[in-house]
């Protein structure tokens, strides 16, 4: 039986499956071990990894993962596999994001080849619209960027629509609404999610895990655990301008090839800062993580 891994805790797997019956969908959920051939090849199963098992107990949902199938692609952190997009959420207000830690995200998905979409949580609170102003930052980069409020479920059904039919990974620092955005579409999904839950629910007494949800037809969610930090993957300093993508217009105005846009003399991208093309927050924010990389290559 071909099933999709939804949770990892202690040695065991969280199998989901799809049977249909009379055009109705039955998923189910079977706790299964590794056969010991993915220690002898150095394999591990993540969550999101397609999986062929063997049924050992169809009453009390009981399997041995068998086979793993090729994946599209196995992330480092979070370390899932076949993920199709990231979501980064963070809230406008209550508290305020940190900007710095969303761009660090960012360039961590696009060292990583997935692409990203940002929500903004909260709207309903955001008496000044400095979330208005957060998107436009984001959007002149080229980051889908959307705005809601879990509370009054506004903006819930566009974001449906940029899951829909993919497997998104989702993540957030604590206290953004994370998980109410998660109960959002759980709560209207067309697919029983009550069963997945009850499965699983040993473990949740130990630190939670990564977990994949199903939130409609070919549609699933990676919740994962909340950050309060992120360390740059391992990349040189000269190698992060090609992580802000609003610099690359601008940067055919610089003196120098490999322009560092720190301190030399016409630099094309600290130009377009000045005159508001770029903005100064994003621009600060490259500063800092720059540094960071330079100074971290001395130790």
């Amino acid at each position: 039986m071909q099933g999709k891994i939804i949770k990892g805790i202690a040695g065991f797997y969280y199998v989901y499956t799809e049977s249909c019956e009379s055009r109705v969908r039955k998923p189910s959920v079977y706790e299964c071990k590794a056969k010991g051939i993915f220690r002898k090849d150095h394999r591990k199963p993540l969550v999101g990894d397609d999986v062929i098992m063997d049924v050992l107990d169809e009453e009390k949902k009981l399997g041995n993962i068998r086979e793993l199938l090729p994946s599209r692609n196995r992330l480092i952190r979070p370390a899932v596999a076949n993920v199709d997009q990231a979501m980064v959420i963070f809230s406008i207000v209550k508290p305020r994001p940190s900007f710095n830690l969303l761009d660090r995200f960012l360039i961590m998905m696009e060292q990583q080849g997935i692409p990203c979409i940002i929500c903004f949580n909260k709207q309903d609170i955001d008496m000044e619209d400095e979330g208005e102003d957060y998107a436009k930052v984001y959007e002149s980069c080229g980051y889908p960027t959307i705005l809601v409020s879990a509370k009054q479920g506004t903006g819930i059904e566009r974001l449906r629509e940029l899951l829909r039919g993919r497997t998104t990974t989702v993540a957030g620092p604590s206290g953004v609404g994370k998980s109410s955005i998660v109960n959002c579409l759980l709560n209207q999904s067309v697919m029983e999610t009550g069963q997945i839950s009850a499965r699983i629910e040993r473990g949740r007494h130990t630190t939670r895990h990564t977990e994949l949800l199903a939130v409609g037809e070919d549609t699933y969610i990676l919740d994962t655990p909340g950050f309060s930090s992120l360390e740059l993957f391992d990349m040189e300093k000269e190698q992060l301008a090609g992580y802000y993508p609003e610099f690359t217009e601008y940067e055919r105005y610089c003196k120098f090839t490999g322009c560092a846009h720190m301190a030399e003399p016409i630099c094309g991208v600290r130009n377009a800062v000045e005159a508001g093309d770029i903005s100064r927050m994003r621009y600060e924010n490259y500063r800092l993580l720059y540094e960071e990389l330079k100074n971290k290559k001395r130790f």
